[in-house]
């Protein structure tokens, strides 16, 4: 049976041809995704840095406080969800801080400029008392009625929400000044103690409304003209205010 052969390559073929070799895969590193965090984390911190030069004193001061002992400042501050009652609490020892607090807060309403002066803050016994003083046209409160301007319901929901946030518990007062309202006196018609407390109310359902927990106004009361602002002047219209008192401690709700 014949053989068969393949045949022959002619003479020089193959020669000069240059073979390539097989490619290598190499295995490239993660070294280049340890430098890119660490980039991103230096730029977080810068822009952290940034912020902290521009944030309150109040800010700073906690942030400082946490780093430095973070159980036990938050222990101290009760931190806890919004509007859970677990915020800062109003104490004898740090109610400046409060009230700067609280002022940093009512400085973002769109009003607060054309407000600032009719914004009173005191301590006394009871608590931090904020008094509202009302103008001849109307700033809080429509003259003559227990509707709260567009500007008071403002103040009231900023005023809601940082008090809200906080254990203490709240009073809430109505005061006028001594004009008899529509002519009326106290034992007949619609007179200065109904308008007081109507408004004193008025300003309890916004602030439940924006952040006051049910149980955390304990008092609602209404003074006509007894309690006076400008005793001296019994017909200034800043007689005419609402008055919050966030209690101390001492008196505040468990």
């Amino acid at each position: 049976m014949p053989r068969f052969k393949m045949p022959e390559s002619p003479p020089g073929f193959g020669e000069g041809v240059a073979h390539r070799p097989r490619p290598r895969y190499r295995h490239h590193g993660g070294a280049w995704k340890v430098a890119y965090a660490d980039f991103v984390t230096a730029l977080m911190a810068l822009f952290i840095v940034l912020w902290m030069m521009n944030t309150t004193r109040a800010v700073k001061e906690s942030v400082s406080g946490y780093f430095h002992d973070p159980r036990g400042y938050t222990r101290k501050l009760g931190a806890g969800p919004a509007n859970a009652g677990e915020g800062l609490v109003v104490h004898k020892s740090n109610v400046s801080e409060i009230q700067r607090q609280i002022e940093q807060a009512l400085s973002q309403v769109p009003e607060f400029e054309k407000m600032r002066r009719n914004i009173k803050f005191s301590v006394t016994g009871e608590g931090l008392r904020i008094d509202l003083l009302e103008n001849e046209q109307g700033l809080f409160f429509v003259t003559g009625g227990a509707e709260p301007t567009e500007a008071g319901s403002h103040l009231l929901a900023s005023l809601a929400a940082e008090i809200g946030r906080m254990p203490n518990s709240v009073v809430i007062e109505g005061h006028t000044d001594a004009r008899p309202f529509r002519h009326t006196g106290p034992s007949a018609g619609y007179s200065n103690w109904e308008l007081s407390a109507d408004r004193a109310n008025a300003a309890r359902r916004l602030l439940h409304q924006y952040g006051l927990r049910p149980q955390q106004v304990v008092e609602v009361r209404g003074f006509a003209d007894e309690r006076l602002m400008i005793p001296d002047k019994p017909e200034d219209p800043r007689n005419r205010r609402i008055s919050l008192v966030v209690k101390f401690t001492g008196e505040s709700l468990n």
